[in-house]
């Protein structure tokens, strides 16, 4: 199992490694960003799969290609101002909509084209079934779609090296959390955190968690940030501090909020795509939770610049 999951893990991080370096070195058409949309497309679409495919099996009923195809529109749209400088031309600073305006948009599109397509199903039968199915969709689209598409705002902080860097930091810092926290917990767990949705975790575990990101924190901003940004900028003492225990404590509310849908579907796991790992949601879970508290935290100095 151990050995599996490092399997799994090592060829996840070598080709994720590669496309950053692509994204560093040779970016397409000059833009940033543009190299890590398909494999953010591939986790965003792999984890609203697996969702879609729990709720259906637990019979709650929706369109899952329409669903799968309204998630997409999330980091498609997060992605407009990159492709626009990939075009040849600078984003323009001054637009009203900016930056992370475009994930809003993209939650439009997803809204209304689950919508319509369930208006062109309806067909006057019992009432309520078309509202469920909309309500199921727009939460897959949703929960999937909108954290992860965060990350692609992250990537676009300040400098193209410092972006990055801090992207690097936050996918790193989460993932070393949850590996704290699983090696801490079979070491020294004893008392359990939620039993009743994840008998696996433990209070240990999740102190282990917090203390190695924290540590992993300081390091990527020590030390990895300023490399890759050419910038000496160090950050404020607390940054490194406050995000580590950021990442690491709603890491663990992602995973569990898997737990909880695991739990609510009467499923053992999500899936089983990646040996050792489980499913592509098992790789997301942490990084859905993290996202969002990561951005406000990056762009408030936590990483200095």
């Amino acid at each position: 199992m151990l050995r599996d999951r490092l399997f799994s893990a090592s060829i996840l991080i070598a080709g994720l490694l590669g496309l950053i370096w692509l994204d560093h070195r040779y970016p397409l058409g000059g833009a940033a960003g543009l190299w890590l949309l398909a494999p953010l497309l591939v986790f965003v679409i792999g984890t609203a799969s697996e969702l879609s495919r729990l709720l259906l099996d637990s019979g709650r009923a929706h369109d899952r290609t329409a669903v799968l195809l309204a998630t997409a529109f999330l980091p498609l749209a997060a992605s407009v101002p990159n492709v626009w400088e990939a075009c040849g031309t600078t984003y323009p600073s001054d637009c009203g909509v900016g930056r992370s305006g475009w994930i809003v948009v993209g939650m439009f599109a997803a809204l209304f084209w689950i919508l319509i397509r369930q208006m062109s199903l309806h067909d006057g039968g019992q009432p309520g079934r078309s509202l469920d199915r909309i309500l199921t969709g727009v939460f897959v689209a949703c929960y999937a779609g909108l954290p992860l598409s965060v990350l692609v705002l992250i990537r676009d902080l300040a400098e193209p090296g410092w972006g990055l860097a801090v992207l690097i930091s936050t996918i790193t810092v989460t993932k070393s959390a949850d590996a704290g926290a699983y090696f801490a917990g079979r070491a020294f767990g004893r008392k359990k955190l939620v039993p009743r949705l994840s008998p696996g975790k433990t209070w240990a575990g999740a102190v282990g968690g917090i203390v190695v990101a924290v540590a992993v924190s300081y390091l990527c901003f020590f030390q990895l940030v300023p490399a890759l940004a050419g910038s000496n900028s160090a950050p404020p003492i607390w940054g490194p501090i406050a995000f580590g225990m950021v990442c690491a404590i709603f890491g663990m509310v992602g995973d569990l909020a898997e737990s909880l849908v695991k739990r609510e579907t009467g499923a053992k796991d999500s899936g089983r795509t990646l040996p050792g790992l489980g499913g592509v949601w098992d790789v997301t879970d942490s990084l859905i939770g993290t996202a969002v508290p990561a951005w406000v935290l990056l762009s408030a100095g936590a990483a200095g610049l």
